[in-house]
């Protein structure tokens, strides 16, 4: 069976597709979410993405693109909350979804929920609803909680046994889960007992069309860069993002000269850890060669990546790596440690390195070594762009519509 047009009920109960990226609980999963809804729109499908109201300011419904929409409910306070805090408002969440879609006249062929937040969420409404559900995760507690117990010891507080147990339990309810790296699905299969045909992957995606190479003279001279030798990390302020491991990583490279850290991503709920990174560069006497921009209008990074001479993704845990795609595909080399899809996307000691942790040593020798080249010019750009060009959203698009066709045409296919 094949639906030419899918109706998708999408799910981000904790998380604004269109809130500020780089804060607390904005990050890569509301960058898919909304690329991703745009991209089904386009195709011709409709998609609807629900989530909470977050601020009194915010409108009910905001066009996303063409055939996509955001819809926000109220699911308690209308202010930013935890994430944690958000559980006990799920049950108002999806009575007032349901309300919202009963008003509204809508059915849907599916529901596309994201993050075990909104899977809980989706979990009430496919019995409802009687139509499957499609869960992605994005990160997994199991897995965060191995990471801060393991050899890597990566600090932040614990998952809660409530996530959990509330993973492995949706895990066997949900109809398919979509995991974007085989790394993820063997976790899935490891840690909750997930049936392997019950998953796909599909990685994820970047927007060709707004992150490209850009001139990097000009683009230093938009951002008054002048000469420095940039190193570049974008991301929310998070303890698993290793920024400390970074900044510690500089003292072996004080034999560059002009070197310069720029550290994009933050917000209000950040600083106190942006303070923590701050002191920990004083204490290492190299205050004057990091700087924190705090927050940065999503159309603008591409400048930013064009820029810089490397960026780093230092990161304890990634579930795939968004900002590495990013980077790639303006053109910039990029130094990550060995998660989510970095070993698929990044072409050892071509288009940047692997490392196979983040300790200061590990990130400084292979920077130095980004850092001894030829400064990146349009040519060699548009080289590492290339490399990068399968991870268009429309090509994710099209692969999540022949998952969820197939989920589909199992779920109404007559029982023998």
């Amino acid at each position: 069976m094949s639906v030419s047009q899918l109706r998708v009920a999408m799910l981000s109960a904790h998380s604004c597709p269109v809130g500020k990226l780089g804060t607390k609980d904005t990050g890569g999963m509301s960058v898919y979410i909304r690329e991703l809804a745009r991209e089904l729109g386009k195709q011709g499908h409709l998609v609807d993405v629900y989530t909470r109201v977050h601020d009194p300011k915010d409108r009910q419904t905001y066009e996303l693109g063409q055939n996509a929409r955001l819809i926000h409910l109220r699911a308690g306070e209308d202010e930013e909350i935890h994430k944690l805090a958000v559980y006990s408002h799920l049950p108002d969440f999806v009575c007032n979804l349901e309300r919202f879609r009963k008003h509204n006249n809508l059915q849907y062929d599916l529901i596309f929920s994201h993050y075990w937040l909104s899977a809980l969420a989706g979990a009430y409404l496919q019995q409802w609803w009687h139509v499957p559900h499609i869960t992605m995760f994005h990160t997994l507690g199991a897995v965060k909680n191995a990471i801060k117990e393991g050899a890597y010891l990566a600090p932040g507080e614990a998952e809660p046994e409530l996530r959990i147990e509330t993973e492995r339990g949706l895990v066997q309810k949900c109809h398919h889960i979509i995991a974007p790296t085989e790394r993820e699905k063997e976790e899935l299969i490891r840690h909750y007992g997930a049936s392997s045909e019950k998953i796909s992957v599909v990685p994820c995606g970047v927007n060709l069309e707004q992150f490209k190479a850009l001139d990097k003279t000009q683009a230093r001279q938009y951002l008054s860069f002048g000469n420095d030798k940039i190193i570049l990390f974008v991301g929310r302020i998070d303890p698993l993002k290793g920024i400390d491991k970074l900044i510690k990583a500089l003292p072996y490279l004080r034999n560059i000269q002009g070197l310069r850290l720029v550290v994009i991503g933050g917000g209000e709920h950040s600083q106190r850890e942006i303070e923590q990174l701050r002191k920990l560069a004083c204490d290492l006497k190299i205050q004057n060669s990091v700087n924190f921009l705090g927050l940065v209008k999503h159309a603008q990074l591409p400048y930013f990546y064009s820029a810089a001479d490397a960026c780093v993704v230092p990161s304890y845990y990634e579930s795939f790596g968004l900002v590495t795609l990013e980077s790639l595909a303006c053109g910039t080399p990029v130094v990550a440690t060995d998660v989510g899809n970095h070993k698929n996307v990044i072409r050892q000691g071509e288009t940047g390195y692997v490392v196979i942790d983040n300790t200061p040593r590990h990130l400084a020798d292979k920077i130095a070594l980004l850092l001894s080249r030829p400064s990146t010019d349009t040519k060699s750009a548009q080289l590492i762009r290339a490399t990068v060009s399968k991870f268009s959203w429309s090509n994710v698009a099209e692969a999540i519509v022949r998952d969820c066709q197939l989920v589909l045409a199992n779920y109404l296919a007559p029982v023998s």
